[in-house]
C-alpha cells in the first residue's frame, strides 16, 4: 500500500488543497516576492546592467535624500494623490448616484462612461495631448481663440502642466469607479429608503445616514485602489510630455517616471532600485493608513 493510500480522507483533502495552492504560491514567490527582495538588495549596490554588482551600502539612499529632483518628484507624486483621489471619487459617486436613477438607455450610458477605462492609456494620452496643442492645432486653444481669449500653455507651463496631465488621468479612471459605485448602490436594500420616505426623512439625511454608511466597504476599496493608481501614475505623464519627459522643470514628473529615467536612461540600477523601495514603502504606508482610518469602528 502506498503512502497516499494510507492517508485518511481529511489528510488527502489537505494534500489536494496544498497541491492546488502550490501553483499560486510558486507564482507569487517567483513573480512577486523574489523581484521585490532582489530590488531591496540591489538598492544597496551599484550596477549599470553590464558590469558586476558592487556593494555600496546606504550610498544610494544618502544620494536620494540629498537629491533636489527627488523631493520635487516626491511632491508631484503626492499632488497627484491628494488631488486625483478625492476629485475622482466625488465625481464618480455623483455620476453613479444620478445614473442609478436613469432608466432610459441606462446600459448605453453606463457603457459610454466605462469606455475610457477600456481604452489604451497611450492612445488616450496622445489624444489629450492634441487637445492641449497651441492654435491652430489644439482643440481647447482653438475654442478659446473663437471667443477672443488668449491661448493657454497647457503642457509647457510649470503651473498648468500638472493639472493638464492629471485631468485625463482622472477622466480615464472614472468609468471603473462609476461601475463599482453603482454596484454598491444596487446592493443597498430598497426597504431602507422606503422606510425613510415614509418617516419623512430629508434627502440629505438619507444620504448621510443610509447611503454613505452602507457604501463604506465600496468607498474603502476605491480609495485604496485609486490611491495606488495615482501614486503609480506613469503612462499619461510619459506620453503627454515625450518632448520634455516630466514637463518643464520636472513639474509633472512622478516617482515612477523618475525610476524609469534613472534605470533606462542613466543606467544606474542601484539608484533606481532605491527609488523603487521608497515608492514601495510609500504605497504600503498610504494603503495601511487608509485601511485603518476607514475601517469599521
Amino acid at each position: 500500500m502506498s503512502f497516499y493510500d494510507r492517508l485518511s480522507v481529511r489528510q488527502k483533502q489537505t494534500v489536494w488543497a496544498w497541491g492546488f495552492l502550490a501553483i499560486p504560491i510558486v507564482f507569487y514567490v517567483v513573480v512577486r516576492f523574489y523581484p521585490t527582495a532582489n530590488a531591496i538588495v540591489l538598492s544597496f549596490q551599484e550596477w549599470n546592467l553590464l558590469g558586476a554588482r558592487t556593494w555600496a551600502g546606504i550610498d544610494n539612499y544618502v544620494t536620494l535624500f540629498h537629491d533636489p529632483v527627488f523631493w520635487k518628484v516626491f511632491r508631484n507624486t503626492f499632488v497627484y494623490l491628494l488631488i486625483g483621489t478625492p476629485v475622482s471619487l466625488i465625481l464618480s459617486f455623483v455620476i453613479a448616484y444620478h445614473l442609478d436613477k436613469v432608466r432610459f438607455l441606462h446600459g448605453t450610458i453606463r457603457a459610454l462612461y466605462f469606455l475610457p477605462f477600456m481604452t489604451s492609456a497611450v492612445a488616450m494620452a496622445w489624444v489629450w495631448r492634441w487637445f492641449y496643442q497651441p492654435v491652430p492645432i489644439g482643440l481647447f486653444n482653438n475654442f478659446l481663440a473663437s471667443f477672443g481669449i488668449a491661448q493657454i500653455e497647457f503642457l509647457n507651463s510649470t503651473t498648468n502642466a500638472l493639472p493638464a496631465v492629471l485631468a485625463p488621468a482622472i477622466w480615464a479612471g472614472l468609468g471603473f469607479q462609476i461601475i463599482i459605485f453603482m454596484a454598491g448602490l444596487r446592493a443597498i436594500p430598497k426597504t431602507y429608503y422606503e422606510a425613510a420616505h415614509i418617516d419623512g426623512v430629508s434627502g440629505w439625511t438619507i444620504m448621510s445616514e443610509i447611503t454613505l454608511p452602507l457604501l463604506k466597504p465600496t468607498i474603502v476599496f476605491l480609495v485604496v485602489f485609486s490611491s495606488i493608481g495615482f501614486l503609480r501614475i506613469f503612462d499619461h505623464v510619459f506620453n503627454m510630455t515625450t518632448n520634455n519627459p516630466g514637463g518643464p522643470l520636472n513639474s509633472t514628473k512622478p516617482l515612477v517616471l523618475m525610476i524609469y529615467d534613472t534605470a533606462f536612461n542613466s543606467f544606474d540600477m542601484g539608484y533606481a532600485a532605491a527609488q523603487t523601495v521608497v515608492l514601495f514603502v510609500i504605497l504600503l504606508i498610504v494603503s495601511l493608513l487608509q485601511l485603518r482610518l476607514l475601517r469599521d469602528r
